[in-house]
């Protein structure tokens, strides 16, 4: 039988394959099936086991040949299908007449009997090599799932079989048993469904959430001389850009917020003395970049950083979205790995719950001190996802599990990582921010990890932050889990002030306009300053923050907007420092306070520098940073400056650069200069 095969593939090499068109398919598959039914026509009803394998073989080819598309020549692929189909037809007849009758042979050999059982166990082995064939012919051919042919019942209602027998499909049907499902779908002669889609986890598109804001204004300092904003340390808008970027597609304008891509790099601004006073402020004037009758004023913050023995208890409680829409890749399993990250920073009498919700919430971990990893480590490990999302309960229950192991000097936080999709239970935005604002008061803090990307609800994840009285960052590597939980850990979890406001009073005998770059979601009215039961930011051990100020001097050639026609108090200014550029004051609380304190001090002509390559190096690479960022947004005040340009004055200020941030983030500068604004349409597999 070996020969005769070898014999049967080289005459196949010989001939011209024709070109594999349904037509020729199906006429095949019937030629096929009618010359088999004349051969048996004289066979007893009984077995009906040619009749079944020709069943299988059809389905399988129907399948495999039919329902896809082959990516090699057509003469191969024809080929190829035509001489499988051939082979496993022969094969069925002889099993069950016994005779090979090789058309390429000598001459032709008895028809020996076959006794039944053994042609059931032939009959079996046979549908394993026709299904072996087609994988492999599957495989070779590299196939994908197009349009469907006529079913099987078109072509059967053509040529008609004999009914098999009763005795011999239950004695075929024992070695289906332990076939997979779609294996037993061609065994028993049913075509695959093709608009099932594929298992395979979660994906969206198009479908993230961003607040709309339009850019702070060019401001007049004889009409509102006084600027006011709370102090912001969220990163979650460059990760996201960044993440955007290495898709090859530009990332959504309202996606960018230019204060959080500015505060995303570690800066070596002077840091305070010590603790009682916890911050310092570095100023420097120096001419804008981007039009040569500007100037910048970048203002420089550096908290103090705290000693390893004198961080305070932890007690955290992880709280997981485990819904349907976090199951791909870059979602719930970088959930798990980010939080086994974080649990190597924490002290072994630092306690560690964890809250999941999806349809449902619920605790799958009571508070736990970190000595006990392995329970930890191993209720991570349980996490699957699945279901809708009930985030609003998931967070009540976190915060009562907060609260009920509160540790009174120590912290005490919520730490929420989701892809914001919720979407049971309160989903309104603004009752989510009036509960996690009345949670605040209780001394339980909130932070927000956000994953994945299409169906992102950063919205969401910004109130929920800057309300909670923690700050958001977006996670798209594990390596950014490395720096938000681990490099930066301290400023992450361990606050050293809160509700941190910053002031500047400009002098309009110096200052003719001026306009905040960023922080349109943080500005505040300047009665707020004072305020303390109004709400701000908040800062971490070791944090640095970063502001910066487009101003118009007094005298220069092109302002930004027309001088009145009737004047200005600025026409007739009263300011008695005429050297001053302004006047900045920082106002904060205490982690543990409720009144706050003030620092102050004067942006004096100490501060300028003559040209953009005489100012600082942190100070330059923040500005390459936000003039990006603003090209990004549209470019509405940098004018002709462009992504070039950024590259060649962050190259100028890299620094020492320690983790490559900087590095990074010019290599993105060059991304975009050729990512499309619209990402390419996928299809759902």
């Amino acid at each position: 039988m070996t020969d005769d095969i070898k014999k049967l593939k080289a005459a196949f090499r010989q001939e011209h394959t024709p070109a594999p068109r349904k037509s020729a398919k199906k006429r095949a598959i019937t030629q096929a099936m009618a010359a088999f039914d004349e051969k048996n026509s004289a066979q007893a009803q009984g077995t009906g086991l040619g009749t079944r394998l020709m069943d299988t073989a059809t389905a399988v080819f129907e399948t495999i040949i039919g329902r896809r598309s082959m990516r090699l020549t057509p003469a191969l692929a024809g080929g190829a299908s035509l001489s499988v189909l051939v082979i496993a037809a022969m094969s069925a007849s002889y099993l069950q007449t016994g005779n090979w009758n090789n058309p390429f042979s000598t001459g032709q050999a008895p028809a020996p009997q076959i006794l039944k059982d053994t042609a059931v166990d032939s009959a079996a082995r046979t549908i394993e090599k026709i299904e072996r064939a087609a994988a492999k012919l599957k495989t070779d051919s590299e196939t994908k799932i197009s349009a469907a042919p006529p079913p099987l019942a078109e072509l059967r209602s053509e040529v008609r079989p004999a009914a098999p027998a009763a005795g011999a499909v239950r004695s075929l049907e024992a070695p289906m048993r332990n076939l997979a499902p779609a294996q037993k779908m061609i065994a028993r002669g049913r075509a695959i469904p093709t608009d099932r889609p594929a298992p395979g986890y979660y994906q969206d598109q198009g479908r993230d959430r961003f607040e709309s804001v339009t850019p702070n204004p060019v401001k007049v300092t004889g009409e509102d001389p006084v600027s006011t904003f709370s102090i912001d340390v969220d990163t979650a808008s460059y990760s996201f850009m960044r993440s955007s970027l290495n898709r090859n597609v530009l990332p959504p304008k309202d996606a960018v917020r230019v204060e959080e891509l500015i505060n995303y790099f570690p800066y070596d601004y002077a840091k305070p003395a010590g603790k009682s006073v916890p911050f310092k402020a570095s100023v420097s004037v120096f001419p804008s970049p981007w039009n040569a009758d500007r100037k910048l004023m970048h203002i420089g913050i550096a908290g103090f950083d705290l000693k390893a023995d004198e961080k305070p208890q932890s007690n955290l409680v992880f709280l997981l979205d485990t819904s349907g829409s976090m199951s791909a890749p870059n979602k719930l399993p970088l959930v798990i790995n980010s939080m086994k990250l974080l649990l190597e920073t924490l002290r072994p009498d630092d306690t560690v719950a964890i809250v999941t919700y999806a349809g449902n919430a619920g605790t799958l971990l009571e508070p736990t001190q970190v000595k006990d990893k392995t329970k930890i480590l191993r209720a991570l490990n349980k996490l699957r996802s699945g279901g809708s999302t009930a985030g609003a309960e998931g967070i009540r229950q976190a915060y009562e599990l907060a609260r009920q192991n509160f540790k009174s000097q120590g912290v005490n936080r919520v730490i929420l990582a989701t892809d914001g999709d919720f979407n049971v239970g309160i989903t309104d935005r603004n009752e989510l921010k009036s509960f996690v604002e009345r949670q605040r008061k209780s001394g339980v803090f909130l932070s927000v990890l956000g994953f994945g990307r299409g169906n992102y609800n950063d919205a969401l994840m910004q109130t929920l932050a800057q309300n909670g009285n923690g700050n958001a960052a977006y996670i798209d590597t594990l390596n950014e889990a490395r720096k938000v939980l681990v490099e930066e850990a301290s400023s992450t979890l361990f606050p050293i002030a809160k509700d941190v406001k910053l002031q500047v009073e400009f002098n309009p005998l110096k200052v003719a306009e001026y306009r905040l770059i960023g922080y349109e979601t943080r500005m505040l009215r300047r009665e707020d300053f004072n305020n303390d039961k109004v709400d701000a930011g908040d800062i971490g051990a070791g944090h640095r923050v970063t502001a910066i100020y487009e101003i118009t001097p007094v005298g220069a050639k092109s302002p930004s907007l027309d001088t009145l026609r009737y004047g200005t108090s600025a026409t007739k200014p009263t300011a008695t420092k005429p050297d001053e550029y302004g006047f900045l004051k920082i106002r904060y609380k205490l982690p543990k306070e409720n009144t706050s304190k003030l620092i102050t001090m004067p942006i004096g002509s100490g501060a300028d520098f003559a040209s953009v390559k005489s100012a600082p190096v942190e100070a330059r690479f923040a500005t390459a940073v936000a003039a990006f960022g603003q090209i990004l947004k549209g470019g509405r005040y940098t004018g002709a400056f462009g992504y070039d340009d950024v590259i060649a004055l962050a190259q100028s200020a890299r620094g020492t650069d320690e983790f490559g941030y900087r590095a990074e983030f010019i290599n993105l500068v060059r991304l975009a200069k050729s990512a499309p604004a619209l990402d390419v349409l996928k299809r759902r597999r």
